[in-house]
């Protein structure tokens, strides 16, 4: 199929057909053979059902198209006689910005294999351009076919496959097949690794040992729970600031993303600024929490967190950082704190990379729909979660290029484990989330969007309301985010009351968090401007250099407490040390189902 491509034959046509079939095998393959799978691909026929009909209304601009591409493809032919005579000659297509594919220079330079590539460009920009044109498309529609469509587009990469991958054939030339042997062996380990689930390692799972390579920062677990353990860090200064700082990590990941090496860890960097620092550990639920839902990671989960570092601190306020979902469940908390009429126990609070109204829900949305919802929904109730190597095969995906095809080549068809790094490392390192927790994250947060309208979502006899909370805000987001967009995150911070800070961080969402100061590697935006737009607030930001993070510490100085304390033990007698940390939670590997 993917040579008639390159031959010349109408490709526009037979991409509709291999459509359905690649991103049917592309699911199985990723999400396993189950009614997630056979939701999504029938929610992917009935678009193209609605695609096929809005193109029907017009007929001549799909003939139109199809003319173009004839046309460009005849160029294309061209063009690589003329090379075949003239290796100096300039290729017709050259790479998109970004392109890292194609960077042997056999793509360039062999008439054969640049024909390859200019064809298999030439076609994706013209499907790309077709599904842009149509009229008469649901913008909700045009999206989960984006997604699709570009999906397969870069499953049949000529970089793919070793026939047509000049680099994959030399190799494979040079070796004598020994690079496929060895990619078989990673591939039988991988397969065996992932249960029912293929699971493509980004980094060597014995690359890194917790407390000794990652998370390293000494502290003790001072209070566990069915949901969550707390680990406070030892001071590294001889005072400290009197209000202590809470940390809540997303509740979908393992916390150490913010505690990684020595020279990239927040939490050491926070601790080195004269913070008491505590960080929740969550724990990785089974079919044993199936019933743990969002109101219990409150009230057994920050609010109990609050509650044990008044015990060991006698502080009755914290400053607070929520990372991603864990920013959400921040501000939810701090709503019921306000429902409850209660006095406010967060006295400064930074959300980062956090979204709170979820009309944008970034990529991840073209999983979002109904049939989709109640089909995940009906398989975390039989299995008791929502298994975390699923999410994380559907975040890979998000990032195909990067983060699902390179490793699969590197991996399988050049037979070469990947680099030791500590991220994707991290990345790997899946969670579950329990079955009424992901029910509410999927249908009450991101399907229903239930957060951003006044006392929708309640937590026992209390519904929320996000503007009642005055709390003094810092919302750091990431101009790159591709799971919360930035212009998003800035939106929902109009749901807050109190005074915001918007800062746009250069890069990711875990590249541009993780951004410490000795890197010097990306910047961020300030402005004082409301935001009303994303363009509208960029054209009034000036860009800093440097990390983010010590302008948060120049923020946060006025909510740190009027004098400094001497350096707090860990602990007291009535939340004596459990254990070192980085404590027993985050060693818990995922349950797998017999």
């Amino acid at each position: 199929m993917q040579q008639d491509m390159y031959n010349g034959t109408d490709p526009i046509r037979q991409f509709f057909q291999w459509n359905e079939t690649m991103w049917s095998d592309m699911q199985r393959a990723s999400l396993g053979d189950n009614q997630v799978t056979q939701a999504l691909s029938e929610v992917n026929a009935q678009d193209l059902k609605i695609f096929y009909e809005a193109v029907s209304t017009n007929p001549m601009r799909l003939l139109d198209m199809q003319m173009q591409w004839w046309q460009g493809q005849l160029a294309i032919c061209q063009n690589s006689m003329v090379k075949t005579l003239d290796k100096d000659a300039a290729s017709l297509v050259q790479d998109p910005p970004g392109e890292r594919r194609f960077q042997h220079k056999s793509w360039k330079e062999d008439p054969h294999f640049d024909f390859m590539r200019q064809s298999y460009l030439h076609f994706a920009k013209s499907l790309t351009e077709m599904l842009d044109v149509v009229e008469g498309l649901p913008e909700s529609v045009r999206q989960r076919l984006s997604f699709t469509f570009r999906q397969t587009i870069n499953a049949l990469s000529p970089t793919n496959f070793i026939w047509s991958n000049p680099e994959l054939l030399h190799r494979t030339l040079e070796e004598k097949g020994a690079n496929l042997v060895k990619g078989i062996e990673l591939f039988q380990e991988d397969l065996a690794a992932s249960a029912n689930l293929l699971k493509i390692r980004m980094t060597r799972q014995s690359a890194f040992t917790l407390g000794k390579d990652l998370a390293t920062t000494p502290g003790e677990v001072v209070f566990r729970n069915d949901i969550f353990e707390l680990i406070q860090y030892r001071a590294s200064t001889e005072t400290v600031h009197q209000t202590p700082l809470l940390v809540i990590p997303p509740f979908i990941n393992k916390f150490y993303i913010l505690d990684l090496k020595e020279q990239n860890s927040l939490v050491g960097w926070l601790r080195d600024q004269g913070h008491t620092v505590f960080i929740m550990s969550w724990r990785n639920p089974g079919k044993e929490q199936a019933s743990i839902g969002f109101q219990d990671l409150i009230h057994s989960g920050t609010m109990e967190a609050i509650r044990v570092i008044e015990q060991i601190t006698g502080e009755k306020e914290v400053n607070a950082i929520g990372y991603c979902i864990g920013g959400t469940l921040l501000a939810s908390t701090m709503a019921l704190y306000a429902a409850r009429r209660m006095k406010p126990r967060v006295k400064s609070a930074t959300f980062l990379t956090t979204l709170l109204d979820f009309t944008q829900p970034g990529e991840v949305g073209v999983f979002i729909n109904e049939p989709v919802v109640n089909a995940m929904e009906q398989m975390n109730d039989a299995q008791g979660f929502f298994d975390g190597r699923q999410m994380a095969v559907t975040f890979s995906l998000l990032r195909e290029n990067s983060l699902y095809w390179n490793y699969y080549i590197d991996n399988y068809l050049k037979g070469e484990e990947p680099a030791d790094f500590d991220i994707l490392y991290w990345n790997s390192d899946s969670t579950n989330l329990s079955a009424t927790c992901a029910s509410f994250l999927l249908r009450g947060l991101y399907l229903n969007n239930s957060l951003s309208r006044p006392g929708e979502v309640k937590v026992g006899n209390f519904g929320i309301d996000l503007s009642k909370v005055k709390t003094p805000s810092y919302f750091l987001s990431t101009k790159e985010d591709h799971i919360a967009l930035w212009d998003a995150t800035f939106n929902g911070s109009g749901l807050l009351g109190g005074e915001k800070t918007l800062v746009l961080g250069e890069s990711g969402h875990v590249a541009g968090v993780v951004n410490p100061p000795n890197k010097n590697k990306y910047g961020y935006w300030l402005s004082d401007e409301n935001f009303d737009s994303a363009e509208q607030w960029l054209a009034a930001a000036r860009r800093e250099a440097g990390s983010w993070w010590p302008h948060w510490q120049q923020w946060v100085t006025p909510y740190l407490g009027d004098d400094k304390v001497p350096a707090r033990t860990v602990g007291n007698e009535e939340c004596p040390g459990l254990m070192p940390a980085p404590g027993r939670y985050v060693q818990q590997t995922l349950p797998i189902e017999e």
